[in-house]
Parts: C-alpha cells; sequence; structure tokens
C-alpha cells in the first residue's frame, strides 16, 4: 500500500477532504495542506577485507529476515548519508569506517508495517579500520565474508540490494 493511503484526513487540520493532488501528494482541500510522498534515504556500505572479500550481514529482522543483506539502514532526521553509513556500520557490526567513497544510488520499495516505503538507496565503498571487532548487532544476526566469486544476487533479499550486488559483480573494476 502506498503511504499516502494511510492519510484520509489532513494532518494539519483533521478535514476529512483530504484528497489525491497527484501521484506523488494529496492535498487538503479545506486549509491548502499538501504532504508530499517523497522518498526516505538509506545506506549500504560495500566493505571489501584483504582477501577481496565482501561483507554481507543476515537480516535479522522483516522485511526478508534470514536472507543476505550490505550493512546499513535508513538516515535519521539532520544526519548526512555518510554519518548515517558510518553509524548503521557500527551498530551493525561493530566496526568503524575511516573512509567513505559514494558509488551509486537505487530507488527501491521497502515494505514495513503494511505499506511500501519508497526509499532512495545510497551505496557507499567504505574502508574500515580494525576487521577483527567485527561481530553483529541490531538489525544484524551474522556477519561474515563473502568471496566476490561466490556472492549470489538473488540470496540478497531486498530488491535494490541485489541489483546493487549484481551491479558491483559486474563494474567491480570500475568501483573498487
Amino acid at each position: 500500500m502506498h503511504p499516502l493511503k494511510k492519510f484520509e484526513y489532513c494532518p494539519v487540520c483533521g478535514d476529512r477532504h483530504f484528497e489525491n493532488n497527484s501521484e506523488k501528494s494529496k492535498k487538503c482541500e479545506n486549509c491548502g495542506f499538501e504532504l508530499f510522498g517523497n522518498p526516505s534515504a538509506a545506506v549500504a556500505a560495500f566493505i571489501l577485507n584483504e582477501k577481496n572479500e565482501l561483507l554481507v550481514e543476515e537480516r535479522a529482522k522483516n522485511p526478508a529476515k534470514g536472507t543476505l543483506d550490505l550493512p546499513g539502514g535508513f538516515a535519521d532526521i539532520n544526519e548526512t548519508a555518510e554519518e548515517a553509513i558510518k553509524r548503521e556500520v557500527k551498530e551493525e557490526t561493530g566496526l568503524e569506517i575511516e573512509s567513505v567513497s559514494y558509488l551509486y544510488s537505487l530507488p527501491n520499495l521497502y515494505h514495513y508495517s503494511d505499506m511500501d516505503i519508497n526509499t532512495l538507496d545510497i551505496f557507499f565503498r567504505c574502508r574500515v579500520k580494525d576487521e577483527s571487532v567485527l561481530h553483529p548487532g541490531d538489525d544484524a544476526k551474522a556477519c561474515k565474508w563473502v568471496s566476490i566469486t561466490e556472492l549470489r544476487p538473488e540470496q540478497f533479499g531486498l530488491e535494490s540490494v541485489s541489483r546493487a550486488i549484481r551491479k558491483f559483480i559486474a563494474s567491480r573494476n570500475v568501483f573498487f
């Protein structure tokens, strides 16, 4: 379900005449408030070790519980994408990032609380300070290093991450 469909009444004045204004917004006929369904920002990290293995996680929670994922998550309010990736990697793996480089972004639908949340997933190449402190935390059930030759995009449960893994495999010499 599109998130805007959850709003039957204007969140400002409470009026029932809160109608679709476009595919991206609803507008109140009473007070004029317009609510846009813009995507939420999310981040994900490509972290390679010295053996040229990629760090992946097993998701501990839905959506896609039990599937593989890259470390990452949603950006918080007043946080840059670079700050978000550093925080998320630390929370999920215990690793501290020493450098961050933008790779690419992909749109995604993240199904949560019975609605589809549009996200813009921002992928980064990250280097970490000390790989030996790796341990799963927060949304990660497990963390492991996987050889690039053994990566299988279909094992990644979130569509944008699966597409990012395909893109990584196809062009890793360009980005890494």
